[in-house]
């Protein structure tokens, strides 16, 4: 019987949305145990209890208080040897672009979500683009940095988006050329995405891998509090609204669904995704997959497979047999 273990933390801005979700898997698996990787690169045990009375996990990193275990790659070493199976409850960074993967793969480790190869197209917005415009689904056209200025005099509006981001951090809106400044001066620090504005709701769709075969799930409207779906919309602002089902009508949730489960396999994703779209006047419109949704209580994730009428723990058992059915 192998060890579940929660893997939860991480080095990258969304560490935070990371420690939210670990509390919620670890309200699902309570006989899980819990390594939490800390900031400054340890990983440490954590304690069950410690974990969920931690207060504003969004807001609050968590205290690294218990055993060291060491660097990323000693804590896989021992999850090798005690035969553990990691269930990731890690968003960004290394856990989605590929390295950890990578990691656990080199180590015959059993770990949750998609394979390194995957991941790391997953995670660049700009390849992922490509590889779901092969299986004909629609994105956004893109506009260089460099030509931004005349971007916003042809399209009016434009949106920018870290190339290897998630949970909209670092979203900027090309209203004005006030914002062209903004663009340029964070576009020198990190690698940004820009596209032309899409006026439509805002959707998403979550794919699972389940019984040997890819479902999708219900897709979700949001509303956001402010309009821009972003950090403090999606997990701070309580005027967010998330409809699930989503209201859109029988023939654009049809579209949803099919552009999710085309985007899972263009990219070689496996266990479960979530892709997020636009929804327009001319039909739907695919912006970027996760390979890692956020399962926090909030998230959208969780709220597709209680829709679906698909329970968190089934959901859980499901992907863990499935990491090490792969493993094996």
């Amino acid at each position: 019987m192998m060890r579940t273990t929660i893997l939860f933390g991480g080095l990258n801005r969304e560490r935070l949305v990371s420690v939210a979700s670990a509390q919620a898997l670890s309200a699902a698996l309570p006989q899980a145990d819990l390594w939490y990787w800390a900031p400054g690169g340890q990983v440490h045990e954590a304690d069950p209890a410690a974990l969920a009375a931690h207060q504003r996990p969004f807001e609050v990193d968590f205290p690294a208080t218990g055993k060291a275990i060491g660097l990323i790659e000693a804590a896989l070493d021992r999850a090798a040897a005690e035969g553990r199976v990691l269930v990731l409850s890690m968003h960004g960074g290394a856990a989605e672009n590929g390295e950890l993967a990578a990691l656990c793969e080199a180590r015959g480790v059993p770990f949750t979500g998609s394979g390194a190869a995957a991941s790391r197209l997953a995670f660049d917005k700009a390849a992922t683009k490509a590889a779901a415009a092969l299986v004909g689904v629609t994105s956004p056209g893109s506009v260089s940095i460099e030509a931004a200025a005349e971007g916003l005099a042809k399209y009016g509006r434009l949106v920018a988006k870290p190339m290897a981001e998630g949970s909209s951090y670092g979203l900027i809106f090309v209203n004005a050329e006030a914002d062209l400044a903004t663009l340029a001066e964070v576009a020198k620090r990190e690698t940004y995405l820009v596209e032309p504005f899409i006026a439509g709701a805002e959707a998403t769709c979550g794919v699972l891998e389940r019984d040997g075969e890819l479902i999708a799930l219900p897709p979700v409207e949001i509303r956001p509090a402010d309009g821009a779906f972003d950090y403090a919309s999606k997990y701070l602002a309580a005027a967010t609204q998330e409809i699930c089902p989503a209201t859109f009508g029988a023939e654009i949730n049809a579209a949803l669904q099919a552009g999710a489960l085309k985007a899972h396999r263009a990219v070689g994703a496996s266990g479960y995704s979530r892709s997020d779209f636009i929804v327009t006047d001319q039909g739907v419109v695919f912006l970027e997959i996760n390979t890692l949704p956020g399962l926090t209580k909030a998230s959208l994730y969780p709220k597709a497979l209680a829709a679906a009428g698909i329970s968190f723990i089934d959901f859980l058992n499901g992907q863990i047999a499935l990491a090490a059915a792969r493993a094996a």
